[in-house]
């Protein structure tokens, strides 16, 4: 079973990432345009690492036994 386990962990972290930077980059789009750049920085480096704590609950998941 955990081969297969692994194959569905996988194929919802790809989609999870995908979905999760399109709608990242959306709602920055959508609310950043009238703000200081470094807020922009400041939104998108927040963005950009915090899809890593649930893709590391998947990965958890993933190789639990």
């Amino acid at each position: 079973m955990p081969p297969l386990k692994r194959l569905f962990g996988t194929i919802f972290l790809v989609v999870f990432v995908v979905v999760y930077a399109f709608f990242a980059a959306v709602i920055g789009d959508m609310t950043m345009q009238n703000t200081s750049e470094l807020v922009r920085i400041a939104y998108y480096l927040v963005a950009g690492l915090l899809w890593t704590i649930p893709a590391g609950a998947i990965i958890w998941w993933m190789y639990r036994s």
